[in-house]
């Protein structure tokens, strides 16, 4: 078994057993415990002021979050983690996972729980060395995961505030990433695929038409939602009807054309065809950006 997680938005009652004993105290609220031979990571308020490693926790204590670590690769990684990061921080992003898991609502597995722990505390080791990371997707991550994006932004406004320590938006974006990967059981790949898709068909956009796309725009949201979709569809292999298909063409030929391209880039980055029908709803998206942009009446 991976991490056991229980995603209750209250207090969490604690497993039937012989109590707790402390393996580790990380801070005041966040500390590594033995139940039955497990470890464990309890968070309440309080929790871990004034213990010691070996101290008894009772059996009838109330928990805001338990994380459980069942198996020996789970233990072991984050031992590695341990080794690697100043206790203080872990603590710090275990409380962050909290409330991020409190938000989503859901179960969150023994590699998606290390990954994000230890992405943050790299990234609070890269800022306090003056090493940031541009993020080319932020508009891409914002728009076409603005659930994410906003417990990203809570997230950071936790960790800033803790550490006295500036975090620039790109990294809200990047840790947006790893939310979504939360929510989707570790499948952070094709998040960053379709961000990456959606990127590269603006510029390709702009560059055929030479024209600027307002990023921030009702056309440009509904244009990266409808890549989004076209992704989740074309990976699950769900058909999609296109009844205007020929009118499409016939009408639109340039825009036609230019979804055809941005058809291509997809079925590159995902080593999948993209049906005619996609190609044709993608020319309708091209032609509405393009009449904004150029001042014309919006189909």
């Amino acid at each position: 078994m991976g991490v056991l997680f229980h995603p209750l938005g209250g207090d969490v009652l604690p497993e039937a057993g012989h109590g707790y004993e402390v393996v580790k105290v990380f801070n005041n609220n966040v500390l590594l415990a033995k139940h039955h031979g497990a470890e464990k990571i309890l968070i309440k308020k309080g929790l871990g002021f004034g213990r010691r490693t070996g101290d008894r926790i009772d059996e009838a204590t109330v928990f805001d979050k338990i994380f459980g670590m069942e198996s020996h690769e789970t233990s072991a990684k984050f031992d590695q983690l341990m080794e690697a990061v100043d206790p203080d921080l872990i603590g710090l992003c275990e409380e962050v996972l909290c409330m991020i898991s409190t938000e989503i609502d859901d179960p969150v597995n023994a590699e998606t729980h290390i990954r994000l722990i230890d992405h943050i505390a790299f990234t609070i080791y890269r800022l306090r060395r003056n090493d940031q990371i541009e993020n080319p997707f932020i508009v891409e991550i914002e728009t076409l995961y603005s659930r994410e994006y906003a417990i990203a932004r809570k997230a950071v406004a936790m960790l800033s505030e803790a550490l006295k320590l500036e975090i620039p938006e790109s990294e809200i974006g990047f840790i947006a990433l790893h939310i979504h990967s939360l929510r989707n059981n570790g499948k952070l790949s094709n998040t960053i695929k379709c961000a990456s898709i959606c990127n590269s068909a603006l510029e390709l956009i702009e560059s055929e038409l030479r024209l600027s796309i307002d990023r921030k725009s009702i056309d440009y949201v509904r244009f990266i939602s409808h890549i989004r979709f076209a992704v989740e569809r074309i990976t699950k292999n769900i058909p999609i009807r296109n009844d205007l298909l020929s009118s499409i063409k016939r009408t639109y030929k340039a825009s036609y054309k230019l979804a055809q391209g941005i058809s291509g880039l997809m079925a590159e980055e995902l080593r999948l065809k993209v049906p005619d029908a996609e190609t044709g709803y993608i020319a309708l998206h091209i032609e509405r950006l393009k009449n904004v942009a150029t001042g014309l009446t919006n189909i």
